[in-house]
């Protein structure tokens, strides 16, 4: 291999710098050791460069779209082109909008309360709750778990063509799976949900973090998706997408900024009149530093470049899937099979063990941080684990002791910040625990498997 290639194949592998790499956490056992965190799919630790973005800022912050000041008016700027930044990083056609949010639940309840009356919507039962919830007001045709990206077309199609009466509709589907981490196909779930008239919403908090989004190319109606998994801090959030229903909507909640006009009737009531703008949904003082963190994020992933990205973390996943193979007890949990492409997030079972027992020794014996529990996706874990479609569960661990069989899963998620050590020690400590057992005594407490520090 020649020395320019070497040097390419270098910066493919490069990880990002990310906040708490060095960090180190006490073990059960004795000493201490740097932490591998592995549960990017619930919280992605902030890039260094969101960070120091962010702290640039800091002493320039002020009120947006109010002040005649400086540093409001410096302020604004800042959040109306993070606005843009974020536009362009989702590749958004001509007049669409992007309304700043809490996060994706936030955005996919914002879009619920913009539904046309009597409208239909339409989502599998493998949605993450934050996808599968919103939609209390809507009439809900709730779609079952597809075993192939083909099947998932199919499914959708048969449903659309059986709806009756014609009206509005939308599709909720998501972008890459936060159990499996297995890519779905948007594109021909948005062609098939338009050829029968309805819109769709991608939920993108898995997909955005390690692909790039085309609302242009997917062809989706509006796409969702949250700062804190995309390496940016704050709580914030984004809807993106066309203007109409959200134009044609009440406010999501209403206040200053909201409306353009207030003014007192005759009769002693209020007239509004309510800004057609993302500013429509953005009522109150605005979250501008959690705006600017996300279009950091956003430019900071795409100056990294996400080929590089992609193939880093094929790396990992392949590192990730090689190792827990060796081990006949793990059994990865899977929709679509062992070759469907995915992201950087692995769900399995280990035959023997309680998964919080498992993930309590991860984390007490060798510093690793994953997620057990069912992740909130309770319908799509059901379905996996083969257990009754009606049972109900909770997101974190159930009441079960160390050893005793449970309804949950243990979830390994990294992605553009992690070391190949962390996955390494990762597969390591699976092996080691399987074959060896946990070197400290557990129990249950407050519903989660904790050491025993008692003795």
């Amino acid at each position: 291999m020649s020395v320019s290639a070497v040097a390419a194949d270098q910066s493919v592998c490069a990880s990002l710098p990310v906040l708490g790499r060095d960090v180190t956490v006490p073990l059960v056992t004795g000493g201490e050791v740097t932490y591998a965190a592995l549960d990017y799919a619930a919280s992605a630790p902030a890039l260094q460069r969101v960070w120091d973005d962010v702290a640039a800022y800091a002493p320039y912050y002020g009120s947006v779209h109010r002040g005649a000041g400086y540093l409001s008016q410096l302020s604004t700027d800042l959040f109306e082109n993070a606005r843009r930044t974020v536009a362009e990083f989702l590749d958004c056609r001509d007049g669409d909008q992007v309304v700043f949010t809490r996060s994706t639940t936030d955005s996919l309840n914002l879009l619920a309360a913009a539904l046309p009356a009597d409208c239909q919507v339409f989502v599998f039962e493998t949605e993450h709750h934050a996808s599968l919830l919103p939609w209390r007001n809507a009439r809900v045709t709730y779609l079952d778990a597809p075993s192939s990206p083909r099947q998932a077309v199919e499914t959708l199609e048969r449903a659309l063509a059986d709806r009756e009466p014609y009206g509005p509709a939308l599709v909720c589907v998501t972008g890459a799976s936060n159990v499996t981490g297995e890519l779905w196909p948007v594109r021909e779930l948005a062609a098939a949900a338009h050829a029968h008239g309805a819109r769709i919403v991608l939920d993108a908090a898995q997909l955005a973090p390690h692909h790039p989004v085309s609302v242009a190319d997917l062809d989706v109606d509006w796409v969702a998706f949250s700062g804190h998994k995309l390496y940016a801090p704050f709580g914030s959030g984004v809807l993106a997408g066309r203007a109409d229903w959200l134009r044609e909507a009440d406010p999501y909640l209403a206040g200053g900024g909201a409306s353009r006009k207030v003014a007192r009737r005759t009769d002693g009531g209020v007239d509004v009149e309510w800004h057609d703008s993302a500013a429509r949904h953005e009522a109150g003082s605005p979250n501008v530093i959690g705006a600017y963190s996300i279009a950091s994020a956003c430019t900071a992933l795409t100056e990294a470049g996400f080929d590089n990205l992609v193939a880093r973390e094929q790396h990992l996943i392949e590192k990730v899937r090689t190792g827990l193979a060796e081990v006949p007890e793990v059994r990865i949990l899977s929709l679509f099979g062992d070759d469907a492409p995915r992201v950087g997030v692995i769900s399995f079972v280990v035959e023997g063990w309680n998964s919080s027992h498992f993930a309590a020794a991860l984390s007490a014996e060798y510093g690793i941080g994953v997620r057990d529990g069912l992740f909130c996706a309770h319908p799509l874990l059901r379905t996996l684990l083969g257990s009754d479609p009606q049972t109900q569960g909770e997101c974190g661990a159930p009441e079960a002791a160390p050893g005793e069989k449970s309804l949950n899963a243990i979830r390994v998620s990294f992605g553009a910040g992690t070391p190949d050590e962390h996955v390494e020690r990762f597969v390591d400590a699976v092996k080691e625990l399987v074959q060896d057992g946990a070197r400290w005594n557990y129990r249950t407490e407050d519903g989660r498997c904790v050491p025993d520090t008692s003795a």
